[in-house]
């Protein structure tokens, strides 16, 4: 069986869902790999290197060639109109934002997989994509801010004085959250974090960060849940403080296929020093301030608000060896005897199934 990666083609995207390394593993396990001419590109990993490790280049899309399809974005229409009846597609693909494309899917009897669906399970960790990515985001969240921030992170002492280094404040403390908190400290930061998980505490505090216990009713569980308006109401009211004693806020909460809650409001960031910066990684869904723009910077006063768009893929290379891994660990689950045939009564490709045999399996919001 043909598994197609083609060059990506939703705008700003950089990495690649398949790299050299990953070849071999597909190869191994009895399948033909196709990349097209240039998908890796932007990942610093060439044509040669691909064809080094087994697989064969392209000057056209492999797509309507492959029984299985791997891309980090969803395909674009046209693509999918081309699949065979049958293929098998994997990449990140929210089905709100894509109704048009899971109808193709549906017409065309794509049996389509997306990461932000993939279930939070113990067997499932080494495919998920959206922890893998969340690395990558919140190391670079930190970059960001030191490089728009007009003074120091870490602390000097120099002969004209001593320079006190920078307060940074990181919201939510999952795989992007405790990634930032540790870059941060690396710098030389003074770093608080909160998360309305108890359990996160003790991660926090071994990076070295003080964890903020507010007067709220925690979590228990690995992942955050939705929260009422009144709980985030309150919880505005008791984080404000905190980020006006800071220099940089970065926010990472963010619940996959749903709207970013608002953790952050104007009157917070009026209340920071001129000059501070706030780094907003759910800016995507929404904005854990309400006044963040994708891709975009704005002031609010003297704050810059960075919204962040796609920031994994300003890091391609680790970001794809990252990510094709976890294509690999979820096409593994799927693979007997050289062939791709995804059992949906197991319980991880059941849960980030979408579209099979000609129907949507997900509800859509």
């Amino acid at each position: 069986m043909k598994v197609g990666t083609p060059a990506e083609s939703r705008p700003a995207e950089r990495r690649v869902a398949c790299v050299p390394e990953t070849v071999s593993s597909l190869v191994d396990a009895g399948l033909t790999v196709q990349v097209q001419e240039g998908a890796g590109r932007h990942a610093h990993a060439p044509d040669a290197a691909y064809r080094a490790a087994g697989a064969t280049v392209t000057p056209e899309d492999p797509a309507p060639e492959s029984d299985v399809v791997v891309s980090v974005q969803p395909l674009t229409l046209d693509q999918a109109s081309r699949l065979k009846p049958g293929a098998v597609t994997i990449s990140f693909l929210q089905p709100g934002a894509e109704r048009d494309l899971l109808e193709v899917y549906r017409e065309r009897r794509v049996t389509s997989f997306s990461f932000d669906l993939l279930p939070r399970v113990t067997r499932a960790q080494s495919a998920d994509a959206l922890s893998s990515q969340a690395l990558v985001a919140g190391y670079r969240a930190v970059l960001v801010a030191a490089e728009r921030l007009p003074r120091f992170l870490p602390m000097f002492t120099t002969a004209a004085g001593t320079v006190p280094p920078a307060k940074v404040l990181v919201l939510g403390a999952g795989v992007a959250g405790l990634q930032a908190i540790a870059t941060a400290r690396r710098l030389g930061a003074v770093v608080e974090a909160y998360d309305v998980r108890k359990a996160a505490g003790e991660e926090v505090r071994s990076l070295g960060a003080k964890f903020l216990e507010l007067d709220l009713e925690t979590q228990s569980g690995v992942y955050a849940s939705v929260q009422s308006e009144e709980f985030l109401e309150r919880q505005r009211e008791l984080i404000g403080e905190h980020v006006a004693a800071s220099d940089v806020v970065i926010t990472t909460a963010a619940v996959p296929g749903r709207k970013a809650p608002v953790l952050v409001t104007t009157d917070m960031l009026k209340a920071m020093a001129p000059g501070s910066v706030l780094v907003d990684l759910a800016a995507e869904s929404g904005g854990n301030y309400a006044g963040s723009v994708a891709g975009s910077e704005v002031w609010v006063g003297d704050v810059l608000v960075h919204g962040v768009q796609n920031l994994p893929s300003s890091m391609p290379v680790h970001a794809s060896r990252l990510y094709s891994r976890n294509v690999v660990s979820l096409l593994k689950l799927m693979i007997a005897d050289g062939t791709v045939s995804p059992d949906l009564t197991d319980e991880v490709l059941d849960g980030c199934c979408l579209t099979h045999d000609g129907q949507i399996r997900k509800e859509l919001p």
